[in-house]
């Protein structure tokens, strides 16, 4: 998988007024921590995250804190501010190229469900999967040919293999399937109940040919 660099800033863990002049100078406020170290608070412009964030594919980052060796570390945790959707915190967690990680990698589907041309429509329940391997073995993303899906099937978790990597996610879970969208199901169910009103009510038995006698 490929790799991204990027320079950070130490900085001192300080006070919310001074975290939100940060945050206005373009900086966002972070944490790198690796097992058997300490938490290192730090700072990074928010240009610099973005290939991490807006992106389809998992990378491993070249992390240079200030003039320190650089470290290689994953991006573990992101929060955006709910009304402005900035990136205002981080969290980058290290780690060894021999120890097997858990991270969460994107999901791609690939082609047009056959499925669509019976008035079926595409449905993208699970974006990220959660997997386990060695850092050298994450995939910048996991992709699902859905060329095959007919109305009513799906693609669960169970139907996948990963190479070099297990997923973690319950076996159950749909990925992807291909329903009937809400209004022509709605519909269809309309114009049954109208069909079965009009079919003529029996009211009781005819008379048998001993009776019209």
């Amino acid at each position: 998988m490929s790799e991204i660099s990027i320079k950070a800033k130490r900085r001192s863990l300080s006070t919310k007024g001074a975290v939100n002049k940060l945050r206005k100078q373009g900086e966002v406020p972070g944490v790198f921590y690796s097992k058997g170290e300490e938490p290192i608070a730090i700072s990074l412009e928010e240009k610099s995250l973005k290939p991490l964030v807006y992106t389809s594919e998992t990378h491993i980052v070249d992390l240079k804190i200030d003039d320190a060796d650089s470290k290689k570390t994953i991006l573990k945790g992101i929060q955006f501010d709910p009304v402005t959707d900035k990136i205002i915190h981080f969290d980058f967690q290290g780690i060894s190229l021999f120890e097997e990680i858990v991270i969460e990698v994107p999901v791609v589907l690939e082609g047009q469900p056959k499925g669509a041309k019976d008035g079926g429509v595409l449905q993208h329940q699970m974006h990220k999967l959660q997997i386990s391997c060695l850092p050298g073995d994450i995939p910048q993303h996991i992709t699902i040919d859905v060329a095959n899906l007919g109305v009513g099937e799906s693609v669960h978790v169970k139907d996948l293999n990963i190479a070099k990597a297990k997923i973690l996610n319950n076996a159950d879970v749909i990925v992807a399937s291909v329903v009937i969208p809400r209004v022509a199901a709605e519909a269809s169910a309309a114009e049954a109940g109208a069909e079965a009103k009009a079919e003529p009510e029996i009211i009781g038995k005819g008379k048998t040919a001993e009776e019209e006698e």
